[in-house]
Parts: structure tokens; C-alpha cells; sequence
């Protein structure tokens, strides 16, 4: 019942429909369907968050070295200390060095976190605590909210597409170069110029393999999703910061009863 409780309110449905959820049929990922799971009674909100779109999109790796367009090291995240030894090791982003397969470092094949992530210039926390004007500006603010200090930012679903290819994946650092830009990433404005090329989306390698693009940069677009909306793909394989590996079978339940309910309106 605490579960239920904690679900319905996350998703901001009735305490009847979580029970719902938890009750739809299940014993792996691969044998659920549309078919077996049963209506749920009230609708999920359709994420409006808007697409941002032509933005200049570079790639970035955990454990990469300064360089003179990057001048900071990604030893660490702006919300993960030993963000290196918590990933599970180097992100080396050779192709070269990469299974095209699984979207992982060779030498990595098992990585901790998930190896889908971005950055964006934008920090809800400093060495103060939660800023001030989070709690105004972060749609997701108020029922994500359980600490002050503690980001709401980390760990955030996106979408980005290139071309005709969608990836979806995690916000774990921020940059590239400010971190203070709610009125873009939250907002109407552009990314802010800089020295590269005016980018405002980092992605790690996963990511940049996904989409196709070669090189170190290209243009995207994105858009923020609520996580029962990521569909089945490889940025839900692995990490222990990503809800579809800690908490397998209920994120499950929620994604298809999302498909469930959109398919019936």
C-alpha cells in the first residue's frame, strides 16, 4: 500500500489506479503486451515540454581530460564527486573502443550508470543549498522536491533527435560552460554563445553512436520526457541510477499502461 501511495502520488493519479498498475500482469519485460494488461482507469498526463530545436550539440565523456574548448575535467559531475569510480570506470569514446551493440566501452560491457546521459547548462544547487529560484522555474519542482541541497535536476529523462532517429537519455552533469541558464534550458531563450559554436547540449558517446552522427558535434533537437514514456531501447539496459534497471518490473507496469491508456483516447 505504501508503494501504491508513493506511485500515485508521483504520478499525480488516484491511489485506485496505482493499484491498478501494480496488479497488471507481469513476469519479464518481454512477455508483457498491450494485450494482457488490463485498462487502467485514469489518464497520464501528456508531457508538454517543448522541443528545443537547431541546437548545437557536442559530445562529452565521463573521466575526459581538459582541453581548450572543455577546460574542465569529467572526473567528477557538478552532482557526483566520484562520478569516474561510480560509472564504473572510463567512457572511453573511441568507436574504436566501443561495442556498436550494446552502446558501452568494450573494456566496460557492465557500466554502473547508465551510459545514455547528457548535460545542460543548468544547476538547481550550489554550495548553499537548493537556488533560489528552482522552486519557480522547474516544472517538475514540487513533486520532486525532498531535500534542500539535493538536485532535481539529476537523473531527468530528455529526448533528442537527430535527423529521424530519437535517443533518450539521462541528466547527469551539467554545462556545456554555464550552469546557471534556466531561461533557456527551462525557457525561450537560445543557448548562450560560446566557444563552441554556441552549443547547449553535451552527450556522452552513447548517445552520439545512437543518433549517427560522426565527429564531435552536430545539430539536434530535445525535448524533457517523463520517464514512463521512454520506450524499450538500450538506455534502459543499464545503471543504477536509471529506474527501468533499480525498479524493473513496476516502471514496466507504468510505461505500458501509459501506451495502454494513450492507445485507447
Amino acid at each position: 500500500m505504501i508503494r501504491n501511495t508513493i506511485l500515485a502520488f508521483f504520478l499525480g493519479i488516484s491511489a485506485v489506479a496505482a493499484q491498478e498498475i501494480v496488479e497488471l500482469p507481469f513476469k519479464d519485460a518481454s512477455s508483457l503486451s498491450l494485450a494482457n494488461s488490463k485498462s487502467i482507469s485514469t489518464g497520464f498526463p501528456e508531457s508538454s515540454y517543448p522541443w528545443k530545436r537547431q541546437i548545437m550539440t557536442t559530445v562529452f565523456w565521463i573521466g575526459e581530460r581538459p582541453t581548450k574548448n572543455n577546460p574542465v575535467p569529467n572526473d567528477k559531475s557538478s552532482w557526483d564527486v566520484e562520478w569516474v569510480r561510480n560509472f564504473g570506470g572510463y567512457d572511453n569514446p573511441s568507436p574504436k573502443a566501443r561495442s556498436q551493440e550494446q552502446f558501452t566501452p568494450i573494456a566496460l560491457s557492465t557500466p554502473k550508470q547508465n551510459p545514455f546521459y547528457v548535460a545542460l547548462p543548468y544547476n538547481d544547487v550550489d554550495r548553499n543549498g537548493t537556488k533560489s529560484e528552482a522552486g519557480l522555474v522547474i516544472p517538475w519542482f514540487r513533486t520532486a522536491f525532498e531535500r534542500n541541497g539535493k538536485s532535481v535536476c539529476k537523473g531527468r529523462w530528455l529526448a533528442i533527435r537527430y535527423e529521424n532517429t530519437i535517443c533518450y537519455a539521462q541528466w547527469e552533469d551539467v554545462g556545456p560552460f554555464t550552469t546557471d541558464h534556466w531561461q533557456y534550458v527551462f525557457g525561450n531563450e537560445r543557448p548562450a554563445p560560446n566557444r563552441n559554436k554556441g552549443a547547449g547540449l553535451d552527450v556522452s558517446p552513447a548517445v552520439r553512436d545512437f543518433l549517427g552522427f560522426s565527429g564531435g558535434n552536430a545539430v539536434t533537437d530535445w525535448r524533457f520526457v517523463e520517464f514512463y514514456e521512454v520506450p524499450e531501447g538500450p538506455w534502459r539496459s543499464h545503471g543504477e541510477n536509471n529506474i527501468f534497471v533499480t525498479h524493473k518490473e513496476l516502471a514496466t507496469r507504468i510505461h505500458l499502461a501509459y501506451i495502454r491508456n494513450k492507445s485507447s483516447n
